[in-house]
This record gives C-alpha cells, sequence and structure tokens, in this order.
C-alpha cells in the first residue's frame, strides 16, 4: 500500500483570507479519503490474513501479562512450543529459555456433588444428569513455558505495513519544538535504549507534571514525524484521565491526527489505513463523529511548527 514517494503536494494556506475555510475544507476531505482507504484496507487480502494470524494468539491476563513483561520485557508475541511448530510454522530457536506463566487447569464436575468423574459417587444422585451436562469448573492453575516470537524461527507472520513515507526533511526538529509550546515534554530514543518493546512511540501521563512522549530513532524520518504527532496527539487529547474513551478510539483519534498533519506536509501516509483498520472496531465513521476534536488537535500542532523552523 505504501509507496516510496509523497502523494500529496505539501498545502501551504498562504492566504490569510481564506486560510480558516481552506483548513476546515481540506481536513475534512482528507478524513473522507482516509476513511474509504480504511474500508479498502479491511477488505484487502493482506489485513484478513493478519487479522487471522492475530485470532490465534492467547488474550492473557494482567497476572500472566506481568509475569511476560518480568521475563522477556521486548516480548510481542507468546505461544506454546507446540503452537509454534502446528499453527505458525516456526520452531523454538535451541538454547532459548522458556516465559512461564500461569495455566488453568478445568474438568468437568458433577452438579450435585462438584467431584470430577475420576472421583465421583455415584450414590451422590445425580444419575438423572448425563456427564455431557456437567459444567466445566476452574480447579486450580499449573505452570507452563511459552516463547516469544524472536525466540523463533521459521515462516515470517504477516505484517501490515503502517510506516509513513516522503520527504520530511526538518519536520522531526520542528515538531520537537513545537512540543514545548504545547506543554509536552519529548524524548527521541536510541534503539539501545528503547524500553517499549515493539511500539514506535509512547506518552506516558505522570501524576505530577507534563505528559512525557518518548519516540524511538529510526532512518525513516517521515515515519518518526507521523509517530511523533501521534503522540503529540495522546497528550494533547487524553490527558484527562477521568473522561477517556476506550483504547481503539484514542488510537484512532490520533493516528486521525497524524495522518492530517503528515498529508499537510506532502508525507505518504496512506498507511494509516491498515493501522486504523486493526484497532476500528467501530464503523468507520465514528471517526467523523470526532472530528471536531481531531481537527481541533491537528491544526494546534500545525500553528505551533512555525515556517521559520522548517
Amino acid at each position: 500500500m505504501a509507496t516510496t514517494e509523497p502523494t500529496h503536494r505539501e498545502a501551504s494556506f498562504s492566504d490569510r483570507t481564506t486560510r480558516g475555510d481552506e483548513m476546515h475544507l481540506a481536513v475534512e476531505e482528507w478524513l473522507e479519503d482516509l476513511l474509504e482507504d480504511t474500508n479498502r484496507a479491511r477488505d484487502s487480502e493482506a489485513f484478513r490474513e493478519w487479522l487471522d494470524v492475530q485470532s490465534r494468539f492467547h488474550d492473557y491476563s494482567a497476572r500472566n501479562s506481568l509475569l511476560i513483561a518480568f521475563q522477556c520485557p521486548n516480548a510481542t508475541r507468546v505461544a506454546g512450543y507446540r503452537m509454534w511448530q502446528d499453527e505458525f510454522d516456526r520452531q523454538v530457536t535451541k538454547g532459548e529459555s522458556a516465559i512461564w506463566i500461569w495455566a488453568p487447569i478445568t474438568a468437568k464436575t458433577c452438579p450435585v456433588c462438584g467431584e470430577t468423574k475420576s472421583r465421583h459417587d455415584d450414590a451422590c444422585g445425580s444419575d438423572g444428569v448425563p456427564y455431557e451436562e456437567w459444567t466445566t469448573q476452574l480447579l486450580s492453575f499449573k505452570p507452563v513455558p511459552v516463547f516469544d516470537i524472536s525466540q523463533t524461527e521459521g515462516e515470517p507472520l504477516p505484517e501490515l505495513e503502517t510506516e509513513a513515507h516522503g520527504d520530511a526533511d526538518g519536520l522531526v526538529e520542528a515538531l520537537c519544538s513545537a512540543a514545548e509550546s504545547l506543554a509536552l515534554d519529548v524524548s527521541l530514543v536510541s534503539p539501545s535504549e528503547w524500553r517499549h518493546g515493539s511500539a514506535r512511540g509512547v506518552c506516558e501521563f505522570p501524576t505530577d507534571g507534563r505528559p512525557n512522549i518518548e519516540v524511538l530513532q529510526r532512518s525513516n524520518d517521515a515515519d518518526v514525524a507521523t509517530t511523533l504527532v501521534h503522540e503529540l496527539a495522546h497528550g494533547l487529547l487524553h490527558a484527562d484521565r477521568l473522561n477517556l474513551p476506550e483504547q481503539a478510539k484514542r488510537e484512532v483519534e490520533a493516528e486521525a491526527v497524524a495522518y492530517l498533519v503528515g498529508r499537510n506536509f506532502g508525507l505518504d501516509v496512506s498507511n494509516s489505513a491498515f493501522y486504523l483498520a486493526a484497532w476500528n472496531g467501530e464503523d468507520a465513521n465514528a471517526v467523523l463523529e470526532r472530528l471536531n476534536r481531531i481537527r481541533s488537535v491537528a491544526q494546534s500542532i500545525l500553528t505551533s511548527i512555525t515556517s521559520e523552523s522548517l
């Protein structure tokens, strides 16, 4: 879906007398383009293949997620030894250490006495309830080993191309400078010091300070710039921890802002459609319902980037 050259000219909005109307119109037109591209992305073979693979990974409890993070902080996709072989045609690399988590032990129990079949006494009076109708109960937990994808080798998993491309000369520096006027703290972090796994950027909200943004440094300046905008949008839109939309909605809003700002500077941001398709389980038109929030933050970021800083 991505191309190596920007697909849009940079929007200048140079005429002061018409700038406001032009910006409102452009934002609405660009968001309509994004929604159309997102619907196409959902119907694409690449997205269906990616979705199929994601559905085969388990959702882990908070306790297991903590165990995984403690043992392998950079883990992104974990599965059991046999599951990697049977489901994904991958093999755990020799010498890798397992990540231990808790797995539930369940069994059918008698609805009358509560015993499992092996310990069941027919004299309990449950003759009228066939075994097939006994209820499955959680009995206990046992430690089981899993492995992260980084500990395996074999057939690659399908990936969604979500990076931006194009000429972003000076834009990263301008966005870092603009963050100060937006009351946001920004740091570009080298790969060797990155502590957030596969994420390319994060926005954290300290209890006693400004939102803190960290973005992974990499060679693609266009994608670094749009990641910065995405996290700036989180910092501006989602600082109110008492009134937050669900995570998918937060991601949709932030990525829509990144799309608008990136497109304004002539970047190829068409892969945002895959990002939104992966996050947005609701109808795409819901983005338009949040248009004013998205538009307002996009314009705040654009206003903060002065022509002198580019």
